[in-house]
């Protein structure tokens, strides 16, 4: 298998009956659209997909409408050419896709790279919410040594062809399970297994790749002291992947930041806990004006 067919591996996906696909200039995207309410848009992290939403969106979507699509190079997204999957080159999609959708967000909630997608779209004026969600959010560049032997270690891996196979060949749910753990996050079966069958599509591993390979977070502090809304950082206090203390390093460059964090969760806290996960975004929307107090 190398591209993800929506009619077979997305025969059971989660939501399906609220997904359908977007024509834009450089893509065509599988986008999933649910509830009623103020707008509200979900961009998931690297490797990641609409089905990390599962258990969140259909409870943001009891207050909000909720768009959440695959990033480009990512599960059923697919590019017309070469995709540009560097933060400019993402966002500058994603502008294309709420263009089309004409979706203009009020509140927004972004995963880990999805965070920095956000930041950078509401830093260049691209969106203007009233609340803004980063879950784990991957603002800050790694640290020592690995600040610049990670990405030189993503496009070699990259450049060479038979990486995203290797990776595909390997895609089991204990291999997923395992490398999920070293990130602090535990997930159910179900979890695994479509983690496990996104990792079985070399087109997806490569998008992943690619997207580490060409991520740059140096402007990141700029985007970040440019914000004007709101900031509601959900830390997964087990996170492993970002180290739960970058979350006061944000909060220095910021003025209207609120910490919640979240004992015993990890990476993906939104998908160990959505119910948790959910009820502070809610909180953090009422104070906002967003929904009502009742």
């Amino acid at each position: 298998m190398s591209r993800l067919d929506f009619q077979r591996e997305g025969a059971d996906w989660p939501l399906r009956e609220a997904s359908r696909f977007v024509e834009t200039a450089g893509y065509r995207w599988h986008v999933q659209e649910l509830g009623q309410g103020p707008p509200a848009l979900l961009v998931h992290g690297t490797a990641g997909a609409t089905h990390s939403w599962r258990g969140l969106a259909p409870l943001l979507a009891r207050e909000f409408r909720v768009t959440a699509p695959d990033l480009p190079g990512h599960a059923f997204t697919t590019a017309r050419r070469r995709p540009d999957l560097s933060l400019p080159g993402i966002a500058h999609a994603l502008t294309e896709l709420l263009a089309k959708l004409e979706c203009a967000p009020r509140l927004v909630v972004g995963h880990s790279a999805g965070a920095a997608i956000l930041a950078r779209l509401i830093a260049n004026g691209k969106l203007a919410p009233d609340l803004f969600v980063a879950i784990n959010g991957a603002f800050l560049p790694f640290g020592g040594v690995a600040a610049s032997l990670f990405p030189a270690v993503a496009r070699l891996l990259f450049v060479n062809p038979l990486t995203a196979r290797l990776f595909a060949w390997t895609a089991d749910r204990n291999t997923v399970a395992n490398m999920l753990a070293g990130m602090g996050t535990k997930l159910d079966a179900r979890g695994l297994d479509l983690y496990a069958r996104l990792m079985r599509s070399p087109e997806h591993c490569a998008g992943a790749l690619a997207m580490m390979a060409n991520w740059d977070l140096s402007r990141t502090s700029d985007d970040l002291a440019g914000l004007s809304c709101r900031l509601l950082l959900v830390v997964g206090a087990n996170d492993k992947a970002i180290p739960p203390a970058n979350a006061d390093e944000v909060a220095k460059r910021m003025r209207n930041v609120r910490i919640e964090r979240l004992p015993g969760l990890g990476h993906l806290a939104h998908e160990e806990a959505p119910e948790r996960v959910a009820a502070c975004i809610c909180a953090a929307a009422k104070e906002a004006g967003l929904i009502g107090a009742a």
